[in-house]
């Protein structure tokens, strides 16, 4: 549905409000104090930048009246008519084409004067080129002046008229002025409208001629005639009613025989349309029909056989199939503009991470099937699938089915006894008897502790501390084995020593950084390449002696190289001997 608000067009000033809008609006947005002693660039500078906004307010101003304004080749036909009756279309694109010639020479101005004011030489002569620039814009504004109160007078009124759809059903009343038009709506309506004369193309639309026959109006019926024939071309395939009024002072059966004649000719040339539209009338008076608007007689038959017409109407929709004039092959010729690319197909396909383009399809092969082959794969100088058997698979298949048969017989095993097949319900209690014994094993488990162990160690002569050692360090335990020094005191089945001297041995080879529960730094690991604990603290201390130096002049590793600033500025500068400071 077409919609059209011409109450959003924005208000188009008069020129002198139009250039006191843009000059103002210049005073406020840029700079307005000049020092003296600026350089002779900053002047250029500033006085571009005024005449480069005041062009800029001007293009924008006058482009926004040029697009809200609505083109007249562009909107409903409906609309484009009833603005050439309103305002004379030739009238119309005259003032918005001087608002437009306006705008391209307001930017030719400043573009030139722009570029003579990077060759001033003086504020003086910079100022004057400002002033020049800006007052040869002023007057092109001024040119236009009444093409600007033009366009406000219209749009004016464009923000009075009613919002019409043209695509929806519309009943269309026409005919010379004084003929009863008004009278006719006023009955039908409730509002008092003023009916405009005017010719549009809308589809869904109803005709109704009015015909003054007995001539009070001004117009004989021979000129009406003469009307309808010079219009008749607008009603072609649509509902067209020719409406006789004024009954109460001429009867249609008293009019004379020459205009009796004109009518008929206007009837035939309604029935016409009608046949065009692809149906027969059920009755021939439906195209012509009397009314007297001042009685009131005939205005409801007329108002019902107009709305009838009107919502039988069908729109046709014709669809053409070309027949082919010859053997030749015309597939559809798709643009380049509209023919999906890479980047469509990625994004269809997941987008970019997920989607792989496929660089097979640009190979250059004499076999266009070829492109998608699988690319051997070469081992060893061998292609690894001359060395597969097709018939893996198959095998393959055969024997997960013999596997799968195995594990049915074994589960079938587990519910006989003394060779003999358990009923369902045996299979059942069975299996509970199974699962809880696994339960109380693994609740055992939970509860087994060193100190459930230890009066039966005890009771069988065996020293229980030991075992309950070993399983208290299994807590302290690491990835990597124990060297064995440290298994010398851990483990029970070496030689028995007493206990003050292994642990003074520990003390004597422990280091002032050692960490409780952690391997000592002198512990050599498995891999570290060192063949004992003295080479390894030995190694440790050359490296504490390398790093030394680094520390000390705070480098933050082996490659930093960077020179710090020898005299700091803000500590060697200022004069102190006579108690002045700078920056202290």
């Amino acid at each position: 549905m077409v919609q059209y608000n011409f109450k959003k067009i924005t208000v188009v000033p008069n020129g002198k409000d139009f250039i006191d809008i843009i000059l103002s609006r210049t005073q406020r947005k840029t700079p307005t104090v000049f020092h003296k002693g600026y350089a002779i660039s900053r002047l250029r500078q500033f006085y571009m930048r005024k005449v480069k906004y005041t062009q800029q307010n001007f293009h924008e101003k006058l482009s926004t009246i040029i697009d809200e304004f609505p083109r007249l080749d562009d909107i409903h036909p409906f609309y484009g008519d009833l603005r050439h009756v309103l305002y004379n279309k030739d009238h119309y694109k005259l003032a918005l084409g001087q608002i437009n010639t306006a705008r391209n020479l307001i930017s030719k101005i400043a573009k030139d004067y722009v570029k003579l004011l990077k060759y001033g030489d003086s504020l003086y002569r910079c100022k004057s080129l400002k002033v020049a620039a800006l007052g040869r814009m002023c007057t092109v504004i001024k040119r236009i002046g009444p093409s600007l109160a033009y366009l406000e007078q219209i749009r004016q009124h464009m923000a009075r008229l009613p919002s019409i759809d043209p695509n929806t059903r519309t009943m269309l009343i026409c005919g010379y002025p004084n003929v009863g038009k008004s009278s006719f709506m006023n009955k039908i309506t409730r509002a008092d409208v003023d009916v405009q004369p005017y010719a549009f193309t809308t589809k869904s639309l109803s005709m109704l001629f009015f015909l003054d026959i007995s001539g009070s109006c001004g117009y004989s019926i021979a000129q009406q005639a003469a009307l309808f024939h010079s219009i008749k071309s607008l009603f072609m395939n649509k509902p067209l009613i020719i409406v006789c009024n004024k009954t109460d002072l001429q009867p249609l059966d008293g009019i004379s025989e020459e205009d009796r004649k004109l009518v008929m000719e206007m009837k035939a040339e309604a029935m016409k349309t009608v046949i065009g539209q692809g149906s027969e009338p059920t009755n021939e008076e439906g195209v012509l029909l009397t009314v007297s608007t001042l009685t009131e007689d005939g205005v409801i038959a007329v108002k019902n056989a107009a709305c009838e017409r009107l919502l039988n109407q069908r729109v046709e929709f014709h669809v053409a199939l070309p027949k082919p004039r010859d053997q030749k092959e015309r597939p559809a010729c798709i643009p380049q503009a509209v023919l999906e690319t890479k980047k469509d197909l990625e994004d269809e396909n997941g987008g970019a991470g997920v989607y792989s383009a496929s660089l097979r399809k640009n190979y250059i092969l004499s076999n266009d099937e070829w492109k998608e082959d699988i690319m051997p794969e070469i081992l060893d100088g061998h292609n690894v699938y001359d060395f597969i058997d097709p018939d893996i698979l198959l095998r393959l298949e055969e024997l997960e089915r013999e596997e799968g048969l195995r594990q049915e017989e074994e589960e079938g095993d587990d519910f006989e006894m003394d060779g003999q097949e358990l009923s369902p319900e045996e299979q059942e209690a069975l299996a509970e008897i199974r699962k809880k014994k696994s339960m109380l094993i693994q609740q055992h488990r939970m509860k087994k502790s060193t100190a459930e162990s230890r009066p039966v160690l005890s009771s069988l002569g065996l020293d229980p501390s030991l075992a309950i050692n070993r399983a208290r360090s299994k807590s302290r335990g690491r990835k990597r084995e124990r060297s064995v020094d440290r298994r010398e005191g851990d483990d029970g089945d070496a030689m028995d020593i007493d206990d003050n001297q292994a642990s003074k041995k520990l003390r004597l080879r422990s280091t002032s950084w050692s960490r409780s529960r952690s391997r000592p730094p002198s512990e050599v690991v498995p891999g570290e390449g060192l063949k004992d604990s003295a080479q390894k603290v030995n190694a440790i201390k050359l490296a504490k002696k390398s790093v030394l130096k680094r520390n000390k002049n705070a480098r933050r590793g082996e490659a930093d190289r960077v020179i710090p600033t020898l005299k700091p500025k803000h500590l060697f500068s200022g004069k102190r001997s006579i108690g002045k400071t700078q920056r202290r």
